[in-house]
């Protein structure tokens, strides 16, 4: 029997287009998520909240937000169609530096619509870090 001594962890090669469509749903996702703060922030500050200037640049600021991340996402999906597929990228290092373990998981697992946050969870829960 021979060991390759030259056999490391095994590199996540895969086709970037794969790559970038997975970011592109992360994108959503994170639009989705910024977008649902919107609602709760007029709801505790109330109908004063648009009458102070402090507060509406926040509302902007979260409504900008979201359009960035959709239109990004939008970008990156449009040029993804003229990547060839045979273009592989080794996904080790930058996904070691991702630092949510459930956002890794959905851009490195092979599947093209994975997310990486569950966008319907119980009132109350949070994870513990």
């Amino acid at each position: 029997m021979h060991k390759d001594t030259n056999s490391g962890p095994q590199d996540l090669q895969e086709e970037l287009p794969e790559i970038l469509m997975r970011i592109v749903s992360e994108l959503h996702d994170v639009a989705y998520l910024i977008e649902r703060v919107e609602p709760h922030l007029l709801e505790l500050g109330g109908p004063h909240v648009l009458e102070h200037p402090d507060g509406l640049k926040v509302l902007q600021g979260i409504d900008l937000a979201v359009q960035k991340a959709r239109g990004l996402a939008e970008f990156i999906d449009t040029i993804t169609a003229s990547i060839p597929s045979d273009w592989m990228i080794d996904m080790t290092t930058a996904l070691s530096l991702v630092k949510l373990a459930d956002m890794q998981k959905a851009l490195g697992a092979g599947l093209r619509h994975g997310h990486s946050q569950p966008l319907i969870k119980a009132a109350g829960d949070f994870d513990f870090f």
